[in-house]
């Protein structure tokens, strides 16, 4: 006789609660819709009622803007009595938190209606009802991302970030110096850190480099054959890399564009599909030729300007984009060429996959995959070819044409019918009553250089 799921996962906690006896307490956590973890802490003795019953958690958690604030156009807030849903966990996301003076663990969530179906606003359920169109093909999505972050100083100059002082030099750091070693040294206790601590917590990190901007670093994690286990490996070490800066006495920022001159941070996902026999179906010797990979890059580009707002989801995160910065503005694709919105690596005939290089870091990582697994499916069944690759230099040879401000992307996004076929309408309405919230604040407020432009000059 198999055992409940339930019981399953009891069996799970005791597990964990007998291995670690000295743990006091469990965060139960859960991602907003800008990736933003919430949740409650919860002392171990709960631990069991919480995988027997649930938690509740109100509905207008999925309707929060950035500054953790209802956003009642929704429809998620008092319209319908600001109501609890109940959240389950999400299981083998339960491990410790390696930065905690007082032993403490962590469990990911994930809402539920309270008859027990899952919650629809929720992005994690967003991305499941995506990847069951390619259960429904025997297809199996395998994903890995590459997070970029800065350290930053824990102290702001007049509100604005500065490198950290190196522990090791104490200096600052100034200059771009990609790839170099010696800046993985000056850092070296907080970034070893950063991985020892995702082994800990079962996240497949397994390498960082020095990226192409002062105390810039890129964590790449390797791939799963589970695109929702992979967004959430993404949301739980966003929070480790925060947690472990903490402990060193820094601060991190995975703002899109924190600094004006620099690169940003960059979200980049790779992408390869299985058949029923586990064989890459974009596997070959001449990627150029494969019909599948094709298709996938077509889909993929023809809904790249509708995918915009939840690859670049902030106002902050078109700051991001330019030629300079390896940052796509045009559909396009190549083989090898970092300067196109789809890459495919060509290293190796088995491992040929496509690696999306235009969200940001600021992005919900759950958003962006169900956005680009939509793009992938809309080119496989359609089978939407996508032109010829780009060879050289992308950015001399094709003018910038996807939306580059979030209104313009929200537009985009609320009049595409395609992504409407795979992402709830409903979902999408929220979304978008959310974001054109916080763009209205932004509009309504007045930056410092208008002051320096306009206040003694007009």
């Amino acid at each position: 006789m198999s055992v409940p799921p339930r019981a399953v996962q009891l069996n799970e906690a005791n597990a964990f609660l007998k291995e670690h006896p000295e743990v006091l307490y469990v965060d139960l956590l859960i991602a907003d819709m800008n990736g933003v973890v919430r949740g409650k802490r919860i002392e171990r003795t709960s631990l069991h009622k919480v995988y027997e019953k649930g938690i509740n958690l109100p509905a207008s958690l999925f309707a929060l803007d950035i500054n953790g604030s209802t956003v009642e156009s929704t429809g998620l807030g008092l319209d319908i009595g600001d109501a609890d849903r109940i959240c389950y966990p999400i299981p083998g996301t339960l491990s410790n938190e390696p930065w905690q003076k007082r032993p403490t663990a962590q469990l990911l969530m994930t809402m539920h209606e309270l008859e027990g179906d899952p919650f629809f606003a929720d992005p994690r359920e967003v991305l499941r009802q995506v990847v069951t169109k390619f259960d429904e093909l025997g297809l199996t999505i395998c994903a890995a991302f590459e997070l970029e972050f800065y350290l930053i100083d824990q102290e702001n100059v007049n509100g604005r970030p500065q490198p950290p002082r190196s522990p090791i030099s104490g200096k600052r750091p100034h200059s771009t110096q990609v790839y170099l070693i010696d800046d993985l040294d000056e850092y070296v206790d907080c970034l070893q850190d950063i991985l020892e601590g995702a082994k800990e917590q079962g996240i497949p990190a397994d390498a960082i480099v020095k990226e192409s901007a002062p105390a810039q670093f890129e964590v790449n994690l390797h791939h799963v054959a589970d695109p929702i286990k992979a967004c959430d490996y993404a949301v739980l070490l966003k929070r480790l890399i925060k947690n472990i800066a903490y402990d060193h006495e820094m601060d991190t920022t995975f703002m899109a564009k924190p600094y004006p001159g620099q690169a940003g941070n960059g979200l980049h996902v790779h992408i390869s599909i299985l058949d029923k026999d586990g064989k890459n179906i974009f596997a070959s010797e001449d990627p150029e030729q494969n019909a599948a990979l094709r298709h996938a890059i077509g889909g993929v580009l023809e809904t790249l300007p509708a995918q915009m707002a939840f690859l670049c989801p902030n106002v902050n995160s078109y700051r991001r984009f330019g030629a300079q910065f390896y940052v796509p503005n045009s559909p396009t694709w190549g083989l090898d060429n970092r300067t196109v919105a789809l890459r495919v690596p060509t290293g190796s005939a088995d491992a040929v996959r496509l690696e999306h290089r235009v969200a940001g870091a600021d992005a919900n990582p759950y958003l962006l995959m169900a956005s680009v697994l939509a793009g992938v499916h809309h080119g496989l069944v359609n089978k939407i070819e996508p032109g010829a690759p780009v060879e050289g230099n992308s950015y001399e040879q094709n003018e910038q044409s996807l939306p580059n401000n979030l209104r313009d992307a929200l537009r985009e996004l609320d009049d595409s019918e395609v992504m409407a076929k795979y992402i709830d309408p409903k979902y999408i309405d929220i979304f978008v009553a959310c974001k054109e919230s916080e763009l209205e604040e932004f509009e309504h407020s007045i930056s410092d250089l208008e002051y320096n432009w306009y206040l003694h000059t007009v």
